[in-house]
């Protein structure tokens, strides 16, 4: 008789995960460069590679198409429907759109990167939750902040339809930090007295929500925390600050629904946003390995 011995969980195939995050990176921001319909190839090219990355997977590729002032955008959309509660949804998406020239390794290649590699490791893990994986379309200009945003779209559809999103997180850039003290600015709108208590080097990622959202933010958080060590930041802040309102996560508000932004805080630390210089060489992809990592690890405690 054999002795028995208590199964150890499964270790993190860390090496896995940040070679696929830099393939995915180097594909979109290297070898496609920069994607919006004043390059319509380069939009054919990175819908070709989410499909196939999705469908490598074993997911079946949905396409919401719209009309995005005069051009045919697409959103692609993959899920796992929930056990119990599949009526409920937890929904992560990242826009795969860039800002004219820039090739965009950071905003926003590393946020599909992670957005590909949550889902290739919860693509068996089956919740009482639906999981829902969404890659968006026309996040920057000439489309932000107007109807013709993918986010806009989706989450129009998505109230249209009726649909319980119980959780939005939005990926806006996750891919560069410095540990150099200073190396992280604040919003200009932000209070005075609230400054002395935000992080003051750029080593963390951020989980932000509005005020209604801040239900969201502890089961983000614990989740998070449990599965990496990366420095999180979690905040719920009056939408009167209106950098939190900088990506996808507010058409969600705009419908409703609670969301999160998950940032590396863009433009308050990368000195590359929106310039050619947005490189995939810039990225730190040992910790967009553990945001990766973290951010499955809120996913499945939020699909419970």
């Amino acid at each position: 008789m054999r002795e028995f011995s208590p199964q150890r969980p499964p270790q993190v195939d860390r090496e896995t995960i940040e070679s696929n995050l830099r393939l995915h990176v180097d594909r979109l921001a290297g070898l496609i460069g920069p994607r919006n319909f004043e390059r319509p190839h380069s939009i054919t090219a990175t819908l070709g590679y989410l499909h196939s990355q999705w469908e490598e997977m074993g997911y079946l590729v949905a396409e919401e198409t719209y009309d995005a002032i005069g051009d045919q955008a697409t959103n692609l959309i993959v899920e796992t429907p929930g056990s119990k509660r599949a009526e409920e949804i937890v929904l992560l998406g990242a826009h795969y759109d860039t800002c004219g020239d820039t090739p965009g390794a950071d905003d926003n290649a590393s946020a599909v990167a992670v957005l590909l590699e949550v889902s290739r490791l919860l693509g068996k893990h089956i919740g009482q939750r639906t999981a829902r994986y969404v890659a968006l379309a026309c996040e920057e200009p000439p489309y932000f902040s107007c109807d013709a945003m993918g986010s806009q779209h989706n989450a129009r559809e998505s109230r249209r339809r009726g649909d319980q999103i119980v959780g939005m997180l939005c990926l806006e850039m996750v891919g560069y930090f410095r540990d150099e003290r200073g190396s992280q600015q604040l919003p200009e709108t932000l209070p005075r007295f609230a400054k002395p208590f935000f992080p003051k080097r750029g080593n963390f990622l951020a989980a932000v929500g509005n005020l209604r959202s801040w239900k969201l933010l502890w089961p983000f958080r614990r989740g998070f925390k449990k599965t990496t060590k990366l420095p999180l930041f979690t905040i719920a802040l009056p939408e009167a600050i209106h950098e939190i309102r900088l990506s996808d996560n507010s058409s969600y508000w705009d419908q409703g629904y609670p969301a999160l932004m998950l940032t590396d805080t863009s433009f308050l630390r990368n000195p590359h946003y929106h310039l050619i210089t947005d490189t995939p060489e810039t990225l730190d992809y040992h910790r967009m390995t553990d945001v990766t990592l973290g951010v499955a690890g809120a996913m499945k405690r939020l699909l419970r």
